[in-house]
């Protein structure tokens, strides 16, 4: 055959330690038909402060491979919800060794075709919170590249046709396929008139959507005579592939013809026409009319000398009673982003008869309804058994609705078949079911009610059950809990949705509490956070007392708003907000700024600069001006990045530096270190340095997840001490002896006072004294 290669990528991004389903990166890819091998190149690098990591630890990257749907993974095995059906999947954990750049490659012959995900994250870490651009940290890059090789103009094959085929000696395969229209029951695949150097030296295989693996179900023609290859219950609305391959060894040229039966379930006694009208194109794709199949009403290609086509006699070898119900279809009302609810016409009360099962289908759009979670609840409504042991049993099927014999409406499982049972009878009337993250397409749902006897169960006789049926597609499972919060997340073009958990729950519905905070805990640290701030208390009496009434109302401000806001920031269930998050986030980053900003601006102990007006006098001086300019700034700076390093050090960084630059140019006025007291130095200002440092450190580098609720508080208590020994002690006003010459002529005063100039907190120490200079 003609091979084509097609190539697809995806950017790459940064990889984060897994938490949650939240904190994957999901990468969404589309495998065409007709595929017999992709390959995926796993490429990640490794970057620090924007170059190679070649410093970076290696650490393992976990990506989980699914076709239809994303991957349910449960990288910390935690318990799922109950009712919760784990869809499969399977993973590939890798270990990158290399600096800066490792490739990976994964291959899957004859893959499905469709929508294919791939996730990616990092092993869980230490929780350690670390403060933004502190330092450089260590990024994985994680980029997924396909490429796919598929097989072009595959021979299609038509029910009740026979297609004569050649194999060369240096052939090994053949491959055909046929398309499954709904309501088919059983396809029949047969070898005719094989003849060969050693009898019929061929396998027959067949598999449904991709090309037949080495495990597909297979026949050996050689043992069985007449090679009739049976697939019951078959998917509708797919491609089968047929696969006739030769035996390794063989010599010579194999000569066979291969013909494809179809049978209808709702007419088991007849097959399918051998020309399906155009009133049946609904059932077809598009890709039924391209090159080497027919085209809806047109008549059969004309016959070549290798291939021939014509009617051949239909054996009719369905099993005895097997039959197809009508399929009731179901009202689509989308009412949000993955919340569709699905009505039943009549309903959404179900009568199930004896005799036969109630059959609906719910069809998921592709893409988008696969990022959800499809929940199904049936409720049985015990008046209406008469008395009798009865118990309706309810199998979800993809595809393909399983309704063939008793048995299977047990189990929901076949050979080729697997699918999801429900039950209810009259000691447990509510059975619920939730698939997450299912794959698209039709669900069928097949309702049969039995009786339980001694031999098991029978079909009852004049029993009919009522059941309540419900179907609806939600964003998580139960808007997981209230100990998480249900996050629409987005990748590229595709959206689907997880749970976050909080106060150490976990779980796909943060329904484990393994981990769980208990209520206590949950007080403990709300009341530890919130009264850990009353240590701001001291600091505004020491203002207040010292006339910083300016200071004092930025302590009172920030601890107002540090309270309120850690109330409001719990996990838990503990939380009480007096306005929105965003609101009382901001407020205490704010807070928390200026009242760095203030106290190191006072503690420079700026001159006042008095001007004289026309309209009268008024006093403005320079630390009014800079808590305005910073209260501004700083403003700005948490709007633009709110958790930013320079935040905090740039603001703190120009506030020392003004207060240096006014002591030093009145340490070098004065001829002597200012403040010039020891006593200042030893008892407030180099503990109250060693504090705050200690409170920048504790923040910085000791923080974690686990610890937060201590050291936070342990972070509020140091920095409101800090700032009660570092604020300055208040400012005495000399006596007034009488009034002082004043020379003629506007001007500005500048009124010194020299006890102020010393820094001195008892005013006995020095003498009264003020000069006034124009």
């Amino acid at each position: 055959g003609l091979f084509v290669t097609d190539y697809f990528t995806r950017t790459p991004r940064k990889l984060s330690p897994f938490r949650s389903f939240a904190s994957i990166e999901l990468f969404h890819f589309h495998i065409p038909e007709d595929t017999v091998i992709a390959v995926w190149n796993l490429i990640t690098f490794k970057e620090q402060g924007g170059t190679f990591g070649d410093q970076c630890p290696d650490r393992s990257i976990t990506v989980y491979f699914r076709s239809g749907a994303p991957s349910v993974i449960n990288p910390l095995h935690t318990h799922f919800p109950r009712d919760t059906a784990v869809p499969g999947s399977f993973a590939l954990t890798l270990t990158w060794t290399l600096p800066n750049r490792t490739t990976g490659v994964f291959n899957v012959t004859s893959p499905l075709p469709g929508d294919w995900f791939l996730a990616a994250h990092l092993p869980k870490d230490e929780g350690k919170i670390s403060v933004k651009g502190l330092y450089e940290e260590c990024q994985y890059l994680f980029q997924p590249q396909l490429i796919v090789q598929r097989l072009v103009n595959i021979a299609v094959l038509y029910p009740g046709h026979v297609t004569e085929q050649i194999m060369a000696p240096h052939n090994r395969s053949c491959l055909y396929k046929v398309f499954v229209p709904s309501y088919t029951s059983r396809v029949l695949v047969e070898v005719l008139r094989c003849r060969g150097a050693e009898g019929c030296p061929l396998w027959l295989r067949v598999r449904a959507k991709a090309p037949p693996l080495h495990n597909s179900t297979a026949l050996d023609c050689r043992e069985h005579t007449p090679c009739q290859l049976a697939q019951d219950l078959p998917f509708w609305q797919h491609w089968y592939y047929v696969l006739v391959e030769k035996h390794p060894g063989v010599p010579g040229t194999v000569s066979f013809q291969v013909t494809v039966q179809l049978t209808d379930c709702s007419r088991p006694s007849l097959a399918r026409p051998p020309f399906l009208p155009s009133s049946a194109s609904m059932n077809m794709p598009h890709s039924f009319g391209s090159a080497g199949g027919l085209t809806l009403g047109d008549s059969p290609p004309p016959t070549s000398p290798n291939s021939t086509k014509h009617p051949v006699p239909i054996p009719v070898t369905s099993p005895v009673g097997e039959r197809c119900w009508p399929v009731r279809p179901t009202l689509r009302n989308e009412l949000d982003t993955f919340s569709v609810h699905f009505y039943i016409f009549f309903g959404p009360n179900v009568s199930v008869p004896p005799d036969r099962p109630a059959v609906f289908v719910i069809n998921l759009l592709p893409v988008l309804d696969s990022g959800g979670v499809l929940n199904l609840e049936l409720r049985l409504n015990v008046s209406s058994l008469c008395g009798e042991n009865v118990t309706v049993f309810g199998c979800l099927n993809h595809e393909v609705p399983l309704t063939s014999s008793d048995n299977t409406s047990v189990t929901c499982e076949t050979e080729s078949l697997a699918g999801f049972l429900l039950s209810v009878n009259a000691t447990a009337s509510l059975s619920r079911l939730r698939i997450p993250y299912p794959q698209t397409g039709s669900w069928y749902l097949s309702l049969r009610s039995l009786c339980a006897t001694e031999h098991g169960f029978e079909p009852c006789t004049n029993v009919t059950a009522e059941v309540y049926l419900r179907a609806y597609l939600s964003p998580c499972i139960n808007d997981c809990g209230i100990y998480g919060q249900c996050k629409l997340l987005r990748t590229n073009n595709y959206l689907y949705a997880a749970c976050e958990c909080k106060a150490g729950w976990n779980g796909w519905g943060c329904t484990d509490n393994a981990e769980a905070f208990s209520y206590g805990f949950q007080l403990l640290s709300t009341l530890l956070l919130c009264l850990s701030n009353v240590m701001f208390v001291p600091p505004v009496a020491i203002a207040v007392r010292s006339h910083y009434l300016m200071e004092a109302a930025v302590y009172i401000f920030t601890m107002f708003f540090s309270t309120f806001y850690h109330a409001c920031d719990q996990p838990g269930i503990v939380v009480f907000c007096i306005m929105e998050y965003d609101v009382l986030q901001f407020c205490d980053f704010l807070g928390s700024l200026m009242s760095v900003w203030v106290t190191v601006i006072a503690m420079a102990r700026l001159q006042p600069v008095v001007k004289q007006a026309s309209m009268g006098r008024g006093c403005l001086t320079a630390p009014q001006v800079l808590y305005l300019l910073g209260a501004m700034l700083l403003s700005m700076a948490l709007q633009m990045d709110r958790h930013g390093l320079w935040n905090l050090l740039g603001p703190s960084l120009f506030a020392l530096g003004i207060m240096a630059v006014a002591w030093t140019a009145r340490t070098i006025r004065r001829r002597h270190c200012y403040p010039p007291t020891w006593k200042r130095w030893a008892f407030y200002l180099c503990p109250g340095a060693l504090i705050a440092a200690a409170a920048v450190l504790l923040y910085a580098f000791v923080e974690t997840e686990e610890n937060y609720f201590y050291i936070h508080s342990i972070w509020h208590l140091l920095i409101a001490g800090s700032v009660g020994f570092l604020l300055p002690p208040r400012a005495k006003t000399s006596r007034r002896l009488g009034p002082l010459p004043r020379r003629k002529g506007c001007g500005y005063q500048l009124c010194v006072n020299e006890q102020e100039e010393l820094g001195l907190v008892d005013p006995a120490v020095a003498s009264i004294n003020s000069i006034c200079t124009s």
